[in-house]
């Protein structure tokens, strides 16, 4: 494996998660413990863009445009964190062709930014990520049939796969999160902490079909925040994506402070056609928390 700036971030991520949980029981002091990088609250969630609405639009026509490595420069430029993608077996949107492009875009030109690739871990998948090698790889329940991904982890019955996925992963220094529903079930995420995994992505997709609830997207938004301290209590980061908007991320950032990113792409697409790709970025960014 090549040596790429960030390539360590999973190591460091899983160390610092290990000393934040014997501070807290060592001291038992929160603002002690806030110290640790995923529960600090002077740090926004970082923005990653996810590329699978650009290249689906591509698809529609045998033609290379609109350029999936060109709107990912675009996006990096306006300051997002990284770039995600999900490489499904039909490639429906990106495809396999797309990979290579994208780790070359963040290697010659970002360095400092994060390649994601998130999936179903099958074999083709697992090799898929060996070849391209992203800072992270997000771990999905997804049917290949399934449109886009719609509920998390399974952790009681899939715990044997994960953790024999999620060590393979490791041993070749990925950083590794696994898709979880936003319940918060204390035993369940225990087992996700036990597969070895550095931090969850939490489900969005019912808080951000609460549009038009108010009163519905706080309730959810409040258990998703607890969902995110039992995690973070037991040493994994959180994540979060699926229909997160520059509308419903401030709610969602004010319930989970400790927030380590965000994965968004059919809202911010939907946003970048009325304003542009590097002002949605911007945009986004500051509804994360960021000054900018």
């Amino acid at each position: 494996m090549s040596k790429r700036p960030g390539r360590n971030r999973a190591k460091a991520d899983s160390d610092l998660a290990k000393s934040a949980v014997e501070l807290r029981r060592s001291i038992w002091s929160p603002a002690l413990v806030r110290v640790h990088r995923f529960e600090s609250i002077d740090m926004p969630a970082k923005l990653s863009v996810n590329l699978n609405a650009i290249a689906m639009l591509r698809n529609r026509r045998d033609l290379p445009w609109p350029s999936v490595t060109g709107v990912g420069r675009i996006a990096l430029q306006a300051g997002a964190s990284g770039l995600t993608v999900h490489p499904r077996p039909d490639q429906r949107h990106i495809r396999f062709s797309d990979l290579q492009p994208i780790r070359d875009l963040i290697d010659d030109e970002f360095p400092e930014a994060e390649f994601n690739m998130e999936g179903y871990p099958n074999e083709e998948f697992l090799q898929l990520v060996e070849r391209h090698e992203p800072e992270q790889v997000t771990l999905v329940p997804d049917d290949p049939t399934q449109a886009t991904s719609d509920h998390g982890w399974n952790f009681r019955e899939n715990r044997a796969l994960l953790a024999s996925v999620v060590g393979r992963l490791k041993k070749k220094g990925f950083r590794v999160s696994l898709f979880a529903d936003g319940d918060p079930d204390p035993e369940a995420l225990k087992f996700a902490r036990e597969t070895g995994a550095d931090r969850i992505e939490l489900y969005t997709g019912p808080y951000g079909g609460c549009h038009d609830d108010p009163d519905g997207a706080e309730r959810i938004a409040g258990e998703l925040g607890r969902t995110a301290e039992i995690a973070i209590g037991l040493g994994l980061g959180v994540n979060a994506g699926h229909d997160l908007r520059v509308a419903n991320l401030p709610l969602l950032v004010k319930h989970i402070p400790a927030l380590a990113e965000v994965s968004i792409g059919h809202g911010l697409t939907a946003d970048a056609l009325e304003y542009g790709m590097a002002e949605t970025v911007r945009r986004f960014r500051r509804a994360c928390g960021e000054a900018v």
